[in-house]
């Protein structure tokens, strides 16, 4: 199936034409980024507007095969020349990003970005910061840049997201961490951990090391040293995941997730995807009552919109590890029962505020096996 790009690459590539427009006053119909994920994106730049002190430009959003409902939309991005620049000279460049029409505004803690801040993940932020400082490098301009995303249609795609339940309002989020969008096709991603799952046993690997997705993959890479290349990510389907590796004949697998998303398997919900459950803050708080919490700790949970902030919570009351204990135990329950206890099965809970929450017993050992 065929990949995409990410809104994160695409206004990353709308800044760069636009800042070199500016710079330059030449046009530019195409220009090409280098993602996180390294590989080269080749953007046809439409939408231009030209003036003294400012360019405007945009990308038009492919995310390939995958049912992405930004697929079409035009990321567009405005560099304007900051006005103390023209008053005062400076030694080196710097960028200052925003977001404008169509791009969301975080009202909510527990985000990647801070309340306050535009929807524009940190990824993408790195990734149009760089570009419009290698265009002012090879131009050697040593000033202040600003540079505006907009997404004209975001706001009636906003509502097509999660992001008026997550505390983002008016608009939609600039993401990616690799910078392409990968194919959604549940037989395609299946297909894929069943083909990486193949060759971690051809290489000969005792115990599978699987995440959901990119961030429990830098997690475990900055938090153990485990090499990403060793890992498997499972997407959303867990259940199938565990067939497979018993299925292949491994002895073991470590499954480390983030608390969003795992606190659905402490349910019994082996395909994570919010389309086909989403009972995390029901769970979260009928496991905050086994710990000892009361029913007023019990609604303040399930009125939270996602579950860092949920945490600070549970943490206010002293039951943080009685209650992540717990949920560690639900997990494993459903994991081996998935499992039929054929092989052994470890986990690490995380999230992004605290870190590691709960681990099982034996989870360190079996990374220590992997690495050796």
């Amino acid at each position: 199936m065929r990949k995409g790009f990410t809104t994160g690459s695409c206004s990353a590539a709308a800044a760069k034409a636009a800042a070199y427009m500016l710079l330059t006053g030449q046009e530019k119909l195409n220009i090409e980024i280098e993602t996180p994920a390294g590989v080269m994106f080749a953007a046809k730049i439409v939408d231009i507007i030209r003036e003294e002190r400012q360019v405007t430009c945009a990308v038009i959003k492919d995310g390939g095969d995958d049912p992405d409902v930004t697929t079409g939309a035009h990321v567009t991005a405005t560099v304007s020349i900051a006005e103390d620049t023209l008053e005062q000279s400076f030694n080196e460049p710097s960028v200052f990003i925003d977001g404008g029409v169509g791009v969301g505004r975080v009202t909510l803690p527990g985000l990647d970005q801070p309340v306050g801040n535009a929807a524009i993940n940190s990824v993408p932020r790195e990734m149009i910061e760089k570009e419009v400082m290698e265009v002012c490098k090879l131009l050697d301009f040593n000033g202040k840049l600003n540079v505006v995303i907009s997404v004209p249609e975001g706001l009636e795609l906003a509502s097509k997201t999660f992001n008026p339940r997550l505390g983002i309002t008016d608009g939609i989020s600039i993401l990616g961490t690799t910078g392409i969008v990968e194919p959604m096709s549940n037989k395609a991603i299946i297909d894929t951990i069943n083909v990486e799952l193949s060759q971690k046993k051809a290489l000969g690997f005792k115990y599978a090391a699987v995440t959901p997705g990119n961030y429990g993959l830098k997690f475990m890479k900055d938090t153990f040293d485990y090499d990403l290349e060793a890992s498997v990510k499972c997407s959303n389907f867990i259940g199938e995941t565990v067939d497979r590796v018993i299925e292949l004949g491994f002895e073991g697998m470590i499954i480390t997730g983030h608390i969003g998303k795992l606190i659905k398997v402490a349910g019994g919900i082996m395909n994570t995807h919010s389309h086909e459950a989403d009972a995390r803050m029901e769970i979260l708080a009928s496991q905050v009552v086994r710990a000892g919490g009361d029913a007023d700790l019990a609604r303040k949970v399930l009125a939270c919109l996602n579950t860092e902030e949920a945490l600070n919570l549970i943490k206010e009351a002293n039951l943080l590890k009685q209650t992540m204990d717990i949920v560690l135990e639900k997990i494993l329950f459903y994991l081996n029962f998935r499992a039929g206890s054929k092989i052994k099965i470890e986990c690490i809970l995380y999230s992004n505020d605290f870190g590691i929450l709960a681990q099982s017993h034996g989870a360190l050992n079996m990374l220590k096996c992997l690495h050796e």
